[in-house]
């Protein structure tokens, strides 16, 4: 994976991602690590994360962010090793497939919780010790194209990422007269982040979907990632940058070949 070179901009940044794991979380780290960054992550996979944190020489701590404890875990964790993080990625999510009007209150809390209410405790409590210490920091939260369009069985998801995009906005403001700016990313289609394996046929219907013909590489919201988080960004907060190849930019259909 290449990504644009930072100089030494990015030499011991204490960089917090959630959801390390994943493909999308593995990319984010493993970009933040070659750029000279300091790691701590956060999964509730306990075998995946030690494999990449013992790659990446990275710190690592297992927690279920879903829970009030978990957030605490990290937290915890957190606070032991620096007095603040430079910059927190709040990538962790969740994704259960179900119609808006059959789902119960249960899953529905489940997926705000991981979705919406981890980012926001992180958040508040990264940004308060960025505050004290003085360090004009960076937060970053994981959207989704979803928070613009949705499917007959996203709309619980949805709802969340477009609450987490409107959170982005309410702490960006909050943080601007402390130097610290909050933005978010929304990932284009990466076959592999799902739970499951998906079918080669699923794959492709996806990416004839994408207007630039391709799915999301390791390379796409790392580099966004990263941008954002320098100071080639230092104008920018609030926003939220998709990088999905144009995919929810409106419908898209392929123009066919001539034979």
């Amino acid at each position: 994976m290449t990504i644009p070179d930072y100089g030494k901009e990015f030499d011991g940044k204490r960089v917090v991602v959630t959801g390390a794991s994943g493909i999308i979380g593995t990319w984010i780290a493993e970009a933040f690590s070659a750029a000279g960054a300091e790691l701590l992550l956060c999964d509730n996979r306990v075998e995946p994360l030690k494999d990449l944190a013992g790659r990446l020489g990275a710190h690592s701590v297992v927690s279920d962010l879903s829970t009030e404890l978990g957030v605490e875990e990290l937290l915890v964790a957190l606070d032991r090793l620096w007095p603040t993080a430079d910059i927190l990625v709040n990538n962790a999510g969740i994704y259960p497939r179900t119609p808006v009007a059959t789902t119960e209150r249960g899953l529905i809390e489940s997926i705000f919780d991981v979705n919406v209410i981890a980012p926001f405790q992180l958040a508040q409590h990264v940004i308060a010790t960025m505050t004290e210490a003085g360090v004009e920091g960076s937060v970053i939260n994981l959207s989704s194209g979803a928070a613009q369009r949705t499917t007959r069985t996203g709309g619980v998801y949805a709802a969340s990422k477009a609450a987490l995009e409107m959170l982005t906005k309410a702490l960006a403001l909050e943080s601007a007269e402390a130097g610290i700016r909050v933005n978010a990313v929304a990932p284009g289609f990466a076959p592999g982040s799902e739970v499951s394996d998906l079918p080669a046929e699923h794959v492709d219907k996806m990416r004839r979907t994408i207007p630039l013909g391709r799915t999301s590489g390791p390379r796409d919201a790392p580099s966004a990632i990263l941008w954002l988080c320098s100071s080639a960004a230092s104008f920018v907060t609030g926003t939220t940058l998709t990088v999905d190849g144009g995919r929810t930019a409106g419908d898209f259909t392929p123009t066919p070949r001539s034979s």
